[in-house]
This record gives C-alpha cells, sequence and structure tokens, in this order.
C-alpha cells in the first residue's frame, strides 16, 4: 500500500495551511489604507468578540462565551488569507490583538476600504458593544455594507442559548438588511432563484441539497460564515440571520468592493476559503457514465464502440455496487477479474481515463469492517448500536471522513485496488454526512419505510456530533481523495491536478479541491432541467467553479409516462437539450439512470447513439464542439485559478453597472437572469428549457462598451446575425440549435483569446 504522508494541515486537518496552497501575497499599492492593529478584543461580560484586519478589505469576527478557544477549532478560512496588504496587521496569526475594549469607548477600524465601527444602541457611553461594516467609496463618502440588527426590544444580535448537557451552545447572530438588497451563492438548492432574498435555508447537506453560508450582496460586500454546525441561513426583508446549532466558537469574516465589482469580491472570498488548481487538460472534455456497467467486459465494449463510432470520449465511469462488499473500496473480482488490463485496453481504445464509485458506507461482511471497529474509523451514533443507515439489504456504518487515520485508510485501499491498476480518478457519491446521502432514514428500503419521518442520524465523529460538524464530513471526503492523489502524484495542492474527483456535496472552500461538485440525483423533466440553472449560477456565487450535472436528469419522474425513457420521443428531445448545455458547462458530464422499451445491457442504453438516429448527429457535434472549444476553457480555467473568477457567470456579475434591467430582473428571479449567463467573458449561454420550440426568447444585456453608440456588440453563434444590447430578441432555436451569443470575433473564442 502507498505510505501516505500527509499535507500541511492545521486544525484537526480541516483547514490546510498557506503553506499547502500558496504564499501570502503581499500588496505594491502605496494607496492602500493599512490598518495599524492586528486585532481588538471587546470583553463584554461573559462574551469575548475578537476583530481581526482579514486580507484586503476585510475582517474577521470571532465571538465566544466563557471559555475561550483552543486554537484547535474547525476552521474552512486560511489564516492568513492568500492575499493582503503589505503590512502584517492585516495577516494577523491565530488570535493576536494588541488592543482591548469594554463598551465603554468608540471604535473604529479601517481595512483598505472597509471600516469597523462599534456603537451603542442605547446611545450611551457603556454599550458600545455592537458592529457596523461601512465601505469608503471613490469620493471619500462611507456606505453602510451591514451592521449587529439591535432595534429597540428585539432578541440580542449575538445570541446564545445552552441546549444541552455540555459546554457547547447554539449561536444566533443577527445582520441590518433592506428590502432591496440582494444575495448570490449560499451554495445550491432546487429552487430556481439566483436572489436568494426571502430564503429561510436549512444548513443539511444531503443529496442536491448544498447549503453553504458564503454570499456576495449586491450592496458591495460577501460573507463567510466560517462554522461546521448545522444551522440556519435567514435573509429576510430587514434581517440576515445565520445560526449554528452547537459550537463553541462564532466566527465570520466580512469583505467590501465597490457595487457591480463581483470579480474584486470573488477574489477576497477565494483567498479567504481557497484558491482552485487548474484541473488536468483531458477532464475538460467529453465524460460518459450511467447507472451502470455492470462488469469489465461491458466496459471494454463501451470504449471499443466509442472507438469504432469515433466519438471522443476523455472519461469512463463505474458507478456503485462494483464492489462485493460495501466498504471493501475494491472492484468485485467476480465481474472485474484484470483491472490493470481493463485500464489499459480503455486507454489504448479512447485515450480515455476511468473514474469509479466509492460510498462512504461500510458493511459488518466487508473485509474492512472488524479493523474499522477495532481503529476507530467508523462513525457512530449518540444512541443505539452505532448503525447510520441501510442499504442494500444491510445495516451500514459510516466511515468518518474526520478522522485522518480513518482517512489514510481509506485511501491506502483505493491505491491498492484502484489507482496501481490504473483507476486513478474517484466518485465521492452519498457522502453527505449523518445518513447515507438522503434527507431520509432507511436508504434502499421500500417507499412507506423512506418516508417515515425518522431524524437525520444524530452522528458521532472523531470531530464532533453531527450537529456540531455535521457540515464538514462532505469536505473532509473530498480532502482524503486531495491528500491521497497529492501524495501519490508527488504534488502540491493548489499545483494543477493529474486526476480529479467527483463530490455531490461539498462546503466553503471546496474549490480548493481537485473535485468536481454536481448537482445531485435529478429527476428527469423540463421544470428540473430549467432548475439546474440557477443552481450552477448559485454555485458560481459560491466560489465553486468545478461544477457540473447529469445531462438528461439521473432518474425518471414517477408521474410522467416518458421520463428518463431513451425509447420516448419526448425524452429524446428533453435529453438532446439538457446535452448541448452541458457543452457550456465546466465540465461536459453525461450520467443517468435510464428506461427503456428494448434492454440490450445490464441496464438501460445511456450511449450518444442510443437516442435515436435523427437524434445522433446533433449529440455528437456537441461532443466534437465540445473539444473545439478546449482552448477557450483552459483559458477561463486558468483564471479561475489565479483569480477566483468565475466561469459560469450570472448576468448581474457582469451587467450590474451597465444595465439597471439586469438589476431588476436579478431582483425577481425572472427567467432571463435565473437561465441565462456568460460562460466566461465571450459567451451568452441560454439553455432551451421548454419543448416543441424552434425559437427562443433572450434578453441581451446592454454593455459598457457598446451603451448608447449603436453597437452589435452580440452576434448569434448560428447564424453570426449580430444585435445591440439592452433588448430582449427571439431567434431561431431547432432541436440543433442552442442559443449561444458571442461578444469578439468567433476566431478569438476558438483560439482561447479569453481576456
Amino acid at each position: 500500500m502507498w505510505p501516505l504522508s500527509r499535507l500541511s494541515i492545521a486544525a484537526l486537518g480541516f483547514c490546510s495551511g498557506v503553506s499547502a496552497q500558496s504564499p501570502y501575497t503581499n500588496s505594491s499599492d502605496s494607496n492602500y489604507f493599512l490598518p495599524n492593529t492586528t486585532g481588538v478584543r471587546l470583553q463584554h461580560g461573559f462574551e469575548t468578540v475578537l476583530v481581526q484586519p482579514y486580507g484586503f478589505d476585510g475582517f474577521r469576527v470571532r465571538a465566544w462565551a466563557f471559555r475561550p478557544p483552543n486554537g484547535n477549532e474547525i476552521s474552512f478560512l486560511y489564516d492568513p488569507p492568500l492575499e493582503g496588504p503589505g503590512n502584517s496587521n492585516a495577516a494577523p496569526a491565530g488570535f493576536t490583538y494588541d488592543t482591548t475594549i469594554d463598551g465603554s469607548q468608540n471604535l473604529t477600524l479601517r481595512n483598505g476600504n472597509t471600516i469597523v465601527r462599534t456603537f451603542s444602541p442605547n446611545g450611551d457611553d457603556v454599550t458600545n458593544v455592537r458592529f457596523a461594516f461601512y465601505r469608503v467609496d471613490d469620493d471619500g463618502s462611507e456606505s453602510l455594507l451591514t451592521n449587529e440588527y439591535a432595534p429597540i426590544k428585539s432578541l440580542n444580535p449575538r445570541y446564545y442559548e445552552w441546549t444541552g448537557a455540555g459546554y457547547e451552545f447554539s449561536a444566533a447572530f443577527s445582520f441590518s438588511t433592506t428590502p432591496d438588497e440582494q444575495i448570490y451563492g449560499t451554495g445550491t438548492q432546487q429552487d430556481h432563484m439566483v436572489n436568494k432574498k426571502g430564503m429561510v435555508i436549512d444548513m443539511i447537506n444531503f443529496n442536491s441539497h448544498i447549503p453553504t453560508p458564503v454570499f456576495m450582496s449586491s450592496k458591495g460586500y460577501a460573507f463567510v460564515w466560517n462554522s461546521a454546525s448545522e444551522g440556519e441561513m435567514e435573509f429576510g426583508q430587514l434581517r440576515n440571520r445565520f445560526t449554528s446549532k452547537s459550537t463553541t466558537l462564532v466566527d465570520y469574516a466580512i469583505v467590501s468592493a465597490p457595487v457591480g465589482d463581483y470579480d474584486t469580491l470573488q477574489r477576497r472570498l477565494s483567498a479567504m476559503t481557497g484558491r482552485a488548481p487548474t484541473p488536468p487538460d483531458w477532464s475538460l472534455g467529453y465524460l460518459h457514465s450511467k447507472l451502470r456497467y455492470e462488469n469489465q467486459s461491458e466496459l471494454i465494449q463501451l470504449a471499443q464502440n466509442f472507438h469504432d463510432y469515433n466519438i471522443p470520449v476523455s472519461m469512463l465511469v463505474i458507478d456503485y455496487q462494483s464492489w462485493a462488499h460495501q466498504g471493501d473500496w475494491a472492484l468485485d473480482p467476480g465481474l472485474w477479474p484484470n483491472v490493470s488490463y481493463m485500464s489499459q485496453r480503455v486507454k489504448d481504445l479512447t485515450g480515455a481515463e476511468i473514474m469509479a464509485s466509492l460510498w462512504p458506507s461500510v458493511e459488518d461482511a466487508s473485509d474492512n469492517y472488524a479493523t474499522m471497529q477495532r481503529e476507530g474509523y467508523l462513525a457512530m451514533t449518540r444512541s443505539g448500536p452505532g448503525t447510520t443507515d441501510s442499504w442494500n439489504g444491510s445495516y451500514i456504518r459510516n466511515y468518518d471522513a474526520t478522522n485522518p487515520d480513518a482517512r489514510q485508510f481509506l485511501w491506502a485501499n483505493l491505491y491498492e485496488h484502484y489507482y496501481i491498476n490504473g483507476i486513478k480518478n474517484f466518485w465521492i457519491d452519498q457522502a453527505d454526512g449523518g445518513n447515507l446521502g438522503e434527507a431520509y432514514q432507511n436508504n434502499g428500503q421500500s417507499s412507506f419505510i423512506q418516508s417515515l419521518p425518522n431524524p437525520i442520524s444524530d452522528a458521532l465523529y472523531y470531530a464532533g456530533t453531527q450537529k456540531s460538524v455535521g457540515k464538514l464530513y462532505p469536505w473532509a471526503h473530498q480532502q482524503a481523495i486531495e491528500e491521497g492523489l497529492r501524495n501519490a502524484t508527488g504534488t502540491e495542492m493548489g499545483t494543477a491536478c493529474d486526476y480529479v474527483s467527483l463530490s455531490r456535496s461539498g462546503y466553503i472552500g471546496s474549490q480548493r479541491f481537485c473535485s468536481m461538485i454536481w448537482s445531485g440525483d435529478t429527476t428527469a423533466v423540463w421544470e428540473t432541467l430549467s432548475a439546474q440553472v440557477a443552481s450552477g449560477l448559485s454555485a458560481a456565487g459560491t466560489g465553486w467553479g468545478w461544477w457540473t450535472v447529469d445531462a438528461g436528469g439521473f432518474q425518471g419522474d414517477p408521474t410522467v409516462s416518458w421520463s428518463n425513457n431513451i425509447d420516448e420521443e419526448p425524452y429524446r428531445e428533453l435529453y438532446v437539450r439538457w446535452q448541448q448545455w452541458t457543452t457550456f458547462l465546466p465540465f461536459m458530464r453525461n450520467h443517468g439512470s435510464r428506461a427503456c422499451n428494448t434492454q440490450s445491457a445490464y441496464t438501460c442504453d445511456n450511449e450518444p447513439w442510443t437516442y435515436g438516429a435523427a437524434n445522433t448527429p446533433t449529440i455528437i457535434s456537441y461532443i466534437n464542439l465540445r473539444y473545439t472549444l478546449a482552448p477557450y476553457l483552459k483559458a477561463i480555467f486558468a483564471q479561475f485559478s489565479l483569480t477566483g473568477r468565475a466561469i459560469m457567470r450570472p448576468l448581474y456579475m457582469d451587467f450590474s453597472v451597465s444595465d439597471p434591467n439586469i438589476v431588476e430582473m436579478t431582483r425577481n428571479n425572472s427567467n432571463y437572469t435565473t437561465q441565462q449567463y456568460m460562460f466566461g467573458p465571450r459567451l451568452l449561454v441560454t439553455p432551451v428549457t421548454l419543448p416543441n420550440v424552434t425559437s427562443w426568447d433572450v434578453y441581451l444585456p446592454k454593455t459598457l462598451t457598446g451603451s448608447g453608440n449603436g453597437t452589435r456588440e452580440w452576434t448569434y453563434w448560428w447564424t453570426n446575425v449580430t444585435y445591440a444590447g439592452g433588448q430582449t430578441v427571439r431567434v431561431p432555436a431547432p432541436r440543433e440549435w442552442i442559443p449561444v451569443f458571442h461578444v469578439g470575433s468567433r476566431q478569438d473564442v476558438l483560439a482561447g483569446l479569453a481576456f
């Protein structure tokens, strides 16, 4: 087995140190307003609050009750951040401070163009214990970003409550907002929304639901609630509130930029939470999968078919239950007798990599079960026998991804059984934490038993409980694969990736890993297709650039007779529209659990040539187009890695300053802003999300360069007809065409001259 040397890590291995990614970057800007303190400590009775300058234009705030932190608290923020001004005051380490106050003083701190002030809601000189954050604008004036929400006769904006038997407390921190503020990011939910104003979001991960407390505001600031605890995000008309159900430390960061400058906000956020490495070139091609190829012969035949059809493919995937027992983390030798031969044969036929699915579940029939029990590598529950969930007729326990030794044990198995045999990419499935991936218990049992209102497993981990660290679990599972791959390839975290993982879940800073996140097990209907667009745009607002979907949806909708059936024409149309859209996603991935009228393999087909002779040329043409776009894709991924600049770009990112219509459309979550986006700086993409249409309405934003001078800056990809911005146009959209417009010349796009 591969001897795993661990990455440079801190805080129980959950927040990789700066040395694992890149050195602290200083600014040479002589006009930058440097902070004159490393931090201020407010002693407020039993409560202590620490405010520190943090990177460029930012502050980090930590608060606790009674007992001070011990330094091992879980954090997803870099300490110090990856970039910052030239003096060390904006890069404090740990809990450094040089000033102490008690509420009797008025305090003003400035870091760059962000100011934090204390204020008293009572107007006296003893309760200056609330904080307000401002941006200094270009004209020298100050704009209030947010302040602790403290109207008369309200709950304390820093609210603590002890609900359990131990020291850990629940915390609810409230901040002011206004009805016109727009909120972008927050992870992904299936809600058709880009602007999350008015939403209350449960911070519990499960299939297709990845709530993450990172957001950007239309007021020109970004915010990170740095907590591993389950809780809630609330975005009301007057109050934004963040709740951690069980913690010992409240930790958040805020950063500002000029209104409309979302690229700077993304740069600041990624400096705090992590910059993405660049993906391997091959991963930007066509990634093919289905549920599921049953054995070695099927996978080799699949590669042979791609070769014979002359269709390029970059990765073939072996899905779940390819193992003999859950927790073996090895292919079943009865079905996959010669893995190294298979891997080489696939490579010879197609040049493709192979990815294999792994689940976190371990059943007692697995060879690894006894060892993992003995060594304490399995998650437990706070009561009962410790079983986490069920699957395939067995009760299971999830491995404990928060335990660094358990992560090493997992990787040792993956290395021995997959990696050295040529399978070097891993699919992190069902690893959302708590239950086995779903929002219900008794996974894989009857629909009635699954419908019972059992709570999510109250799991016990190396790092804490499901309530206190449940949001860490999927992140730590991504980390397990990252640690393994980095050590196997001898590369440093943050450098270019040789191989990748695919995860259904993630959390703050997941972009720092060589790991794609996909939108989960979606249903194969038109409404779900449209919801994926907004989901991807929210992922972008959160800082996740490595995002993708199941082309065609994953599973059938039981209320729609044709859903997911490759032999039914209504589904074939949906599939073509979905597949052509994936050409313009960060990763082009095909997957699903298909139905069919005629079955010729272990499961129904999902290959490009199986959707009817009339559709095959269209499907193949988009696969070929994907490879043609390779220079452009590399350019936008490189910029994302360098600065955090988003790849999928909601229209507010580029046009909220030049086009007031975009601001209003985004506020209302208009289809034009939840279904359209820029793919890099040059391509405007609008997937068709309704059946039986041959034309499509597209809103073309008004640009700064084309505004008011008659410039026809938008060119329709398929006809070369040009249009001015600031208008809605109807363009032809037969099944063969997805509405795509480009800015500048097509030659520049194809040459990768994106910027």
